[in-house]
């Protein structure tokens, strides 16, 4: 069974956008803002435990997904049809 790529990255993009952005909500409830360097922020260029990095965060994390999720189906693909 194949997968279809454009499926995959695009609900890999979603998880990971969306996840990093609600992940950054959670600490900023319990921990507060801070406009500290986090090893996200790194990676990551703009993105900070504020509101506005969140949504920096999520349009990162939905194209690191995005071609992430592309990445690992073509890969897939490849190894299931054994080309």
């Amino acid at each position: 069974m194949k997968l279809d790529v454009k499926a995959c990255a695009l609900a890999c993009g979603l998880i990971w956008g969306l996840g990093l952005f609600v992940l950054t909500w959670w600490v900023i409830a319990f921990d507060g803002s801070t406009g500290e360097a986090t090893f996200i922020g790194r990676v990551y260029r703009g993105y900070s435990i504020t509101p506005i990095g969140s949504m920096i965060g999520m349009v990162w994390g939905f194209l690191d997904g995005l071609v992430g999720g592309a990445v690992f189906a073509w890969l897939y693909n490849r190894s299931v049809t054994g080309r």
